[in-house]
């Protein structure tokens, strides 16, 4: 039986909702995060150590990056680190969609023409996305490491982690359960900002082609603001993804303090310092071509589970009615 009005303008209606969606979403365009990952990590060691000897590795696209995990560590590689990622979307896209929609029905409210100013948006999404990532931040470390692995492998280091459940303890044994919360700062403000451009952006670019453009609300409108959702999170968001991956990779002490970086700021300086300003955009092309069919699937299947739930709701409201309702999709 599918929920009634009341239940999907509910918090847990609209968390599983979200889940669902993100989930879908996250299996398709794992392999782009994956490559994302080995990317950005390419020359830190060169940039924060001066120990290593020999000529420096060799830098790779992320063409060349995405084919060489396929041919040495096997084509199912790409998908590695892929169930706490999910783990991580159950909690952060749950939380961060659930509490957007609940500041802006609730807190900041709509203006009366129905609109929602776009400061609101951005203020929303922020909120949103720090609280959502901070929630999910023990998933998003143990998924990182995990992604390293096959590349620790190749260099013939012993592995760190031997599955997601090990990665967890092995995080707890070592410096105990605020472990899990390592680099949770750079973390929740990639979110943050990912969040403030992407959920803003999409709300404002879908009701503006609705009120001003001949569009409706179907899947070209969703397919056109989710485009613009991902470029636009993509840019303000790079630089804190870059930060957040190096900090989150690099190994800790017996005391829990990194040995390579203090925190953001320090991580941000030596890389620009080390390897210019154009290494806070590196895996950018990555991050914007996962994010655009991350944020199409996702829209879109957010978009079509909600209006599925509306049609059904307004097909028995019709026959109770004699067949005089109409249906009306969700408004996002």
């Amino acid at each position: 039986m599918l929920p009634d009005a009341s239940q999907r303008n509910s918090f847990i209606f609209k968390y599983i909702l979200s889940s669902t969606a993100a989930t879908v979403a996250e299996v398709v365009t794992y392999p782009l995060d994956l490559t994302k990952t080995r990317l950005q990590v390419q020359g830190e060691r060169s940039a924060v150590a001066s120990t290593s000897s020999g000529p420096p590795a060799p830098r790779h696209g992320m063409f060349r990056i995405a084919v060489g995990i396929a041919r040495d560590e096997g084509v199912l590689r790409l998908w590695q680190g892929v169930t706490p990622a999910i783990y991580r979307h159950f909690v952060y896209t749950g939380v961060r969609m659930a509490a957007y929609e609940h500041l802006r029905e609730n807190v900041f409210h709509r203006n009366e023409d129905g609109t929602f100013a776009f400061w609101k948006s951005i203020v929303c999404g922020a909120v949103a996305g720090f609280t959502g990532q901070f929630l999910a931040s023990p998933a998003d470390l143990v998924k990182i490491q995990m992604q390293m692995e096959g590349h620790r492998r190749l260099q013939g280091l012993p592995p760190r982690v031997h599955n997601m459940w090990h990665a967890f303890r092995t995080v707890i044994d070592h410096n105990g359960v605020r472990g899990l919360w390592k680099g949770w700062m750079p973390n929740c403000q990639r979110a943050a900002l990912v969040n403030m451009a992407d959920l803003a952006t999409y709300d404002k670019l879908k009701h503006w082609l609705l009120a001003h453009t001949a569009l409706k609300d179907d899947v070209f409108t969703h397919s056109i603001s989710s485009a613009g959702a991902g470029f636009a999170a993509a840019i303000v968001s790079t630089p804190a993804d870059v930060v957040k991956t190096r900090i989150m990779n690099q190994p800790y002490d017996k005391s829990g303090r990194g040995t390579l970086y203090h925190g953001s700021i320090d991580c941000l300086m030596q890389t620009v310092r080390a390897e210019g300003f154009l290494a806070l955009y590196k895996g950018f092309v990555p991050i914007y071509i996962r994010m655009a069919p991350w944020s199409l699937t996702f829209w879109v299947s957010y978009e079509k589970i909600r209006y599925l739930t509306v049609k059904h709701e307004n097909e028995v409201l019709k026959l109770k009615m004699g067949g005089r309702a109409d249906v009306h999709p969700g408004e996002g």
